[in-house]
């Protein structure tokens, strides 16, 4: 993912992303004093978090931008800047825990031999990204009024990212694609949406306003907008 993102405007207008990443916490089931890797940490939040069980975390992101403000955040954490789809640890960890991170990268091969090589024998891999069919109405209505531009996204189906998990070691404990009805709050909260996540397909303010004045029937309720949210959760352990 090669985005630079502003981390501040992330965390004020978007932290339902970290927020709603608290529950996938609950399903790594950090223990104190294991080795846990936060892959695609963003500013931190859930970094954190997963330090509060007495475990030793480390954050990494390929957005020197999320690192520094995640470094300001928690100066007392360990965070550096890697690809995840690239990326290597002097020592082996006990988990990796990754959220609302890897439908950026679509290298996801990579992903998955690097987080491969950074888990112990018997580590797990706890997943959520979008999945397939994730934000399909507003692809569709960019895809109407910008033309068949592409996504920077990749959205797999749990078939799709099941096999290729399996393909590198990884045994499926947990694979399950749910809806979640994300709330963005404020009366140009899609367009904010559009401008921080899919600002390469649509590079105009006017643009953004067409594609909310579209969308607007359809998913603009009570004073805030309601994305049609997909997402993918997995949970592995990696057998090498």
């Amino acid at each position: 993912m090669s985005t630079a993102w502003d981390a501040a405007r992330y965390q004020a207008r978007h932290s339902y992303v970290f927020a709603y990443g608290e529950s996938l916490i609950d399903m790594l089931k950090p223990q104190a004093g294991e080795r846990i890797l936060d892959l695609g940490c963003g500013s931190g939040q859930l970094t954190a978090k997963i330090a509060e069980s007495g475990a030793q975390v480390m954050g990494i992101d390929q957005s020197p931008e999320m690192v520094a403000e995640a470094r300001r955040n928690f100066p007392l954490l360990k965070f550096d800047v890697a690809d995840a789809a690239n990326f290597k640890l002097d020592t082996k960890v006990d988990a990796v825990f990754s959220n609302a991170v890897l439908h950026w990268v679509k290298d996801a091969d990579g992903v998955a031999e690097s987080v491969a090589g950074a888990l112990r024998s018997g580590g797990r891999f706890v997943v959520e990204m979008g999945g397939k069919g994730n934000t399909q109405a507003v692809i569709d209505a960019i895809r109407d009024i910008a033309g068949p531009v592409g996504t920077p996204w990749y959205f797999p189906s749990v078939g799709e990212y099941t096999s290729l998990l399996e393909r590198h070691g990884f045994e499926i404990a947990v694979a399950t694609l749910f809806d979640r009805p994300t709330r963005v709050e404020g009366e140009d909260g899609l367009e904010e949406w559009l401008s921080m996540f899919a600002g390469s397909m649509l590079e105009t303010k006017e643009l953004r306003r067409e594609v909310a004045d579209r969308l607007r029937s359809k998913m603009f309720r009570e004073g805030g907008w309601v994305l049609d949210y997909r997402r993918l959760r997995v949970i592995t352990k990696c057998n090498h």
